[in-house]
């Protein structure tokens, strides 16, 4: 999975994170560095798309949250791909 925005929605499913705890996260757990710029068009993208939105902070970094409807969107998403993996899956042991 490469998608910066399923990326950073992955993430946000753990809990609220700032774009450097995100890039991070996401190294560890999917083995992709993301550059600033694709992370904070893909942070501006969800934004837009009302998947996440900004929460308030007393510190200098902005932290960000997965809303309801990021969360039912990034279900939807890999669901599909689950069913895509199990069909490769399948076919790779035919």
């Amino acid at each position: 999975m490469s998608d910066p925005t399923l990326l950073v929605l992955a993430s946000l499913a753990e809990g609220d994170k700032h774009g450097y705890a995100m890039m991070e996260d996401i190294e560890v757990f999917a083995g992709v560095r993301l550059g600033p710029g694709t992370l904070y068009g893909a942070i501006t993208r969800l934004e837009e798309r009302g998947w996440i939105r900004p929460v308030k902070s007393a510190d200098r970094r902005q932290p960000y949250t997965l809303t309801a409807s990021g969360k039912t969107h990034l279900q939807e998403q890999l669901s599909g791909m689950e069913q895509v993996v199990k069909i490769a899956l399948r076919r790779l042991k035919a």
